[in-house]
């Protein structure tokens, strides 16, 4: 199949962005393309990886007696911000054919023309070049294994044309988080790290179903697999599962992590969140999938408040 790809030009806000975002206001138009791949526009992403991240550093302080570590918190920030821009980078500079041929990613910067593949990968080394200063920053273990995530990362992208569903190695990486925390304190990983970076697992193939809604039917004329089109008319009952999964299994770690009754809000709190999302859900509406996709930040904030308070409440004590 032939691509045909629109004009280059700086003015094509990507489909899914925040309405308004300050990239489209204030950013000087030349960098507006590569702040767009790098998902600055969707903040989502971000959130998204750097929430297990802060899980599991609340959780080793659970562990440990203390409250998580502030410098940590903003490392994994500014690494979250820095890694999600690496792989969406990458995502669409393998993707790019493929994009073009969906509605609501065919004005990405690369289908589009506004930025050509070599200029991509430049900014893809310059990205992952601030994300390994950041992982420096920690001890040697940590290190090793923020190193190993870049497996999955590498070949989620691919998955999509072979797997009928990639959303099980799109979670593989972005679970990674849950277990980057603990490793930062201990230098070990052990089993509430292991059961937290289940559940997350879980978690992301629930909420990258959701997302997926949006494109079941240009999924479908591409040729691209997903996770939501391989559960069909079983989407809620099996994004329930997944759901149900990630409440255990992070329940189960914050148990063996020590956590009290607060952290055990915490994760009440997540669970109703999720159930929340499953009962919203409808498959055909593309526009209310993308609110609950975006509404897992607050999920997943509930979740770390409940932890972080609670071990930051078992220091204060202690």
């Amino acid at each position: 199949m032939r691509v045909t790809r629109s004009p280059p030009s700086e003015e094509h806000p990507v489909a899914d962005a925040v309405a308004g975002h300050w990239v489209d206001r204030w950013a000087p138009r030349r960098t507006r393309p590569y702040l767009r791949l790098a998902r600055i526009d969707r903040p989502i992403g971000w959130w998204l990886l750097l929430l297990p991240c802060w899980w599991s550093a609340a959780l080793a302080g659970l562990a440990a007696g203390t409250a998580p570590n502030p410098l940590h918190l903003v490392l994994f920030l500014i690494g979250a911000v820095a890694m999600r821009g690496a792989g969406s980078t990458y995502n669409d500079i393998a993707d790019r054919d493929l994009d073009a041929q969906v509605e609501r990613t065919r004005s990405r910067p690369l289908p589009s023309g506004q930025v050509r593949a070599r200029h991509a990968a430049a900014f893809l080394g310059l990205q992952t070049l601030v994300g390994l200063a950041v992982l420096l920053q920690f001890n040697a273990d940590a290190v090793l294994v923020g190193i190993a995530s870049l497996l999955p990362v590498a070949i989620y992208p691919f998955m999509k044309r072979v797997m009928p569903m990639p959303q099980l190695v799109l979670g593989l990486a972005f679970a990674w988080g849950a277990l980057m925390g603990w490793v930062a304190v201990f230098g070990r990983l052990d089993a509430p790290a292991w059961l937290l970076y289940a559940g997350t697992i879980a978690w992301v193939v629930g909420y990258d179903t959701i997302y997926a809604v949006q494109d079941i039917e240009d999924d479908a004329i591409a040729g691209i697999r997903s996770s939501a089109r391989t559960f069909g008319p079983r989407l809620k009952p099996a994004i329930g599962a997944c759901y149900a999964a990630a409440a255990g299994f992070v329940g189960v770690a914050a148990w063996r992590a020590g956590a009290g009754p607060v952290g055990f809000l915490g994760v009440a709190g997540f669970a109703a969140h999720l159930g929340w999302q499953v009962r919203r859900l409808e498959a055909g509406n593309g526009r209310g999938a993308l609110m609950l996709f975006r509404s897992n930040r607050d999920a997943g904030l509930i979740l770390f408040a409940g932890l972080a308070l609670d071990a930051g409440l078992r220091a204060w004590t202690g």
